[in-house]
């Protein structure tokens, strides 16, 4: 079934966005908005001749609204317009954001991102390190010890990945004129419940006073280590500068 509403959470690695979409289907109104269209189901979905029906149906329920979450790279992003030219009328559109937006109609787009990067960097890395992506809330911490892990050049080269990525996100909206709701993870662990009514309201969903959001889904990973890996990397790659940032 085709959807009524759609809509795309663009990120970058450990900025929330599983957290959302947790936060998000829970209000049974906004779709299932999970990673569908993510690299491991990329090779499944290109050998498929009708990729649109299990993509929908992943990303949606009753209501008709669909939600996915994508996190642009390349040539991830190469290969998932490759499927979505495989939609009804996909032959016919010209440009890369043409085949998306026929793909998943009446879409609207958020764009959420981390403000501070050494802080989504150590993190990213300590994922790395660790095996442990998520933590369901009042599950035990993974028995791993990372505390001598750190390594200033892999984070180094996370905090250019993510920005890199964020731009690459931004170019495409620039270039195809889409202006998103932006969603800052900072401000969304500090709003939690008020984010997500208010992307509801962005997406023009409505809802009345039955609709709540559950509790956090994920717990939060970040520990001492984690602190003392984020301190130690700001002051290294400062070493020697004039004029310090943080």
């Amino acid at each position: 079934m085709r959807p009524e509403k759609s809509y795309t959470i663009w990120f970058t690695q450990r900025t929330g966005s599983s957290l959302l979409c947790k936060a998000l289907e829970s209000t049974e109104v906004a779709g299932n908005p999970w990673e569908s269209l993510n690299m491991n189901r990329i090779d499944e979905l290109e050998k498929m001749e009708n990729p649109q029906d299990i993509i929908w149906e992943r990303g949606m329920k009753d209501t008709g609204v669909f939600g996915v979450k994508f996190g642009h790279h390349q040539p991830h992003f190469t290969h998932l317009i490759n499927v979505l030219r495989k939609f009804p009328g996909g032959n016919s559109c010209k440009t890369d954001m043409d085949i998306y937006n026929n793909a998943f109609p009446n879409g609207k787009h958020i764009f959420m991102s981390r403000s501070n990067k050494v802080r989504l960097a150590v993190s990213w890395w300590k994922w790395i390190q660790s095996g442990e992506v998520h933590r369901v809330m009042g599950d035990p911490p993974k028995d791993v010890d990372v505390s001598d892990k750190y390594l200033y050049n892999a984070i180094d080269t996370l905090v250019a990945n993510c920005v890199l990525r964020e731009a690459a996100i931004q170019e495409l909206f620039t270039t195809s004129g889409i202006i998103p709701m932006n969603i800052y993870y900072e401000d969304f662990i500090a709003d939690y419940e008020g984010t997500v009514f208010s992307i509801l309201d962005f997406l023009d969903i409505e809802y009345d006073d039955t609709v709540s959001v559950s509790e956090p889904y994920f717990d939060k990973l970040a520990d001492d280590v984690s602190e003392e890996w984020v301190q130690r990397y700001r002051k290294e790659r400062q070493e020697g500068w004039q004029f310090i940032g943080w």
